[in-house]
């Protein structure tokens, strides 16, 4: 193994959060750096934990709040090779989102109204819960994994729609779903243009 100073600029995490946090804002808000707890968590034996053996060490040993937790804990593993990009707890998850030419509302209507959802995603799914021009929990048509659709007003006649897609099984179905959703934000746009 190499040595953890030697080796922490190609061992940091690469979650998209962690690498918007720095070992500044890390110890601000932990009391450590990156390096340090990578440190710690070796000496803790974290490297054969699970998830929550490592979020476990972090709240009862050391008072981390329950989002550093996560954080610091997803950073680790991903440091040790112990989880990879778009890994989660519950398998993978992957994302896309979309600045569209359409109020929220129109853009929530696009996804929930069923004809006009057919017009540019022909894949069933079930509304598990909605939030008019806000956001809809959605189960695929699978059965098995889940969407969540999130909804921001970008000023006159523009929102954001952001897709989250998790409980994929493998990275495989991580490059497909991607490039799946990428095409459908596609559909939406010229849909609503």
């Amino acid at each position: 193994m190499k040595p953890l100073a030697a080796s922490l600029e190609f061992e940091m995490p690469k979650t998209k959060n962690a690498v918007n946090v720095g070992d500044e804002a890390v110890k601000n808000a932990t009391g450590k750096t990156w390096p340090e707890w990578f440190a710690v968590l070796d000496k803790e034996g974290a490297a054969k934990l699970d998830h929550k053996g490592i979020v476990a060490i972090l709240s009862k040993k050391h008072k981390v709040g329950p989002w550093w937790q996560q954080m610091v804990t997803v950073g680790y593993e991903q440091a040790r090779g112990l989880r990879v990009k778009h890994q989660t707890a519950t398998g993978y998850s992957v994302s896309a989102s979309r600045t569209l030419p359409a109020s929220s509302r129109a853009v929530f209507d696009a996804w929930n109204d069923v004809r006009q959802r057919r017009r540019w995603l022909a894949d069933p799914l079930t509304i598990r819960k909605s939030t008019p021009g806000r956001s809809l929990r959605i189960t695929w048509g699978d059965g098995k994994t889940n969407v969540d659709v999130m909804l921001f007003g970008k000023g006159t006649g523009k929102a954001q729609v952001a897709v989250e897609h998790s409980k994929l099984k493998t990275a495989a179905e991580v490059k497909r779903m991607k490039q799946y959703w990428t095409d459908a934000l596609n559909r939406l746009k010229e849909l609503l243009e």
